[in-house]
């Protein structure tokens, strides 16, 4: 393998992330409440473009496509994702002559042929080197539409901070195996985390680049845990929750919740009791963060503060979900592990709530 701080694929962060649905008009409205904007339609495909600063979402509802095949067996879910490059062709024949199986999409009239590699749960791997202003591959296949701002601020996130993916168990090793083999991602994090009844175990897999991250989770045990849930409502392996950057969480949290995008609720007052001794000096307001549910975590050894706000969605597509996050003091690699035990066991109690999770009395 390459050296773990090379980059020979060129890669320089998310591009965009691809939505599909089986039923019409589902993803729309989420994501404008979520503070998204739809900005272009595609030239001649039923296929939409929403955009928040640098986030691209793209709806597609075209039928008898890889997406519409997707959310027919998934439903309404995240059925791509795409890394920008250097040089497409180039990443794109590496990836093949390393084993990566390809995946044709863009044969249509009007339409570029995107290099793609079949990813997570069969979904393509877009590899776009596209992304400049008025040469970007919206350009060339949308029209925007008239009088819109092409970069809205929304609520203000900024870009996809991470995505996480959920596998079967004994299957996180081969999804390592991936991103290292074909990206040269790196462990940066490993988690075993436990809740009261059930557990998970997590790989933090960071492109070189440091912009693309992406956590992997299996269930820890058999036993109807929230992996295996997300498994069985989703029908198979794939995107559990994408994770939006934003530089005041506080604000951004009030203007989504005022769209009426649910959050979770906040763990119990000991959590927030106990911010100050896990975390000491660290310059919030806990009880600002107290009211909107947000977490906090990080460290503030030596008296340089580098944080993590975070918060989370409920389901709004089938079992997937989304993460609301700020990083403070150039705290670039974390994801809130200081939390997951705390987040873990609400997630519990909300699926003993759903009936979804059955324990003794």
């Amino acid at each position: 393998m390459a050296d773990l701080f090379e980059n020979p694929m060129g890669l320089m962060g998310f591009e965009f992330v691809e939505f599909a649905s089986p039923s019409p008009g589902v993803l729309e409205p989420i994501f404008e409440k979520m503070g998204f904007t739809l900005v272009a339609k595609h030239r001649s495909k039923n296929v939409l473009l929403y955009r928040q600063n640098d986030i691209n979402f793209i709806v597609n509802n075209e039928p008898k496509s890889e997406a519409g095949y997707f959310a027919a067996e998934h439903g309404p879910s995240a059925c791509g994702l795409a890394f920008r490059v250097r040089d497409s062709h180039k990443a794109y024949n590496r990836a093949l002559e390393l084993g990566a199986q390809p995946i044709e999409i863009g044969t249509g009239p009007m339409e570029l042929r995107l290099p793609a590699i079949k990813g997570i749960g069969g979904a393509p791997l877009y590899l776009i080197d596209r992304f400049e202003d008025g040469k970007s591959i919206y350009d060339i296949d949308f029209e925007f539409l008239p009088g819109v701002d092409r970069r809205p601020k929304g609520h203000g996130f900024q870009v996809v901070d991470h995505l996480t993916h959920n596998v079967y168990r004994g299957r996180m090793t081969h999804w390592a195996d991936f991103y290292a083999r074909l990206f040269n991602f790196r462990e940066i994090r490993y988690f075993d985390i436990k809740g009261e009844y059930t557990g998970l175990t997590s790989k933090a897999m960071t492109a070189p680049d440091g912009l693309i991250r992406i956590p992997l989770n299996e269930e820890a045990k058999k036993g109807g845990g929230q992996i295996e849930e997300f498994l069985m409502q989703f029908n198979g392996e794939g995107i559990q929750h994408i994770a939006l950057l934003t530089d005041n969480l506080l604000e951004s949290i009030d203007r989504l919740q005022m769209a009426g995008i649910p959050v979770l609720t906040a763990p119990n007052d000991v959590y927030y009791q106990n911010l100050e001794k896990r975390l000491p000096g660290h310059g919030e307001s806990v009880g600002e963060l107290q009211a909107r549910g947000i977490l906090l975590d990080g460290t503030t050894e030596g008296g340089q503060k580098r944080l993590l706000l975070q918060i989370f969605s409920e389901p709004l597509l089938g079992p997937v979900f989304f993460e609301f996050i700020q990083r403070k003091g150039d705290y670039r690699e974390g994801f809130g592990e200081g939390n997951f035990k705390a987040l873990f066991e609400s997630l519990e109690r909300d699926q003993i709530n759903r009936g979804v999770l059955e324990v003794e009395a």
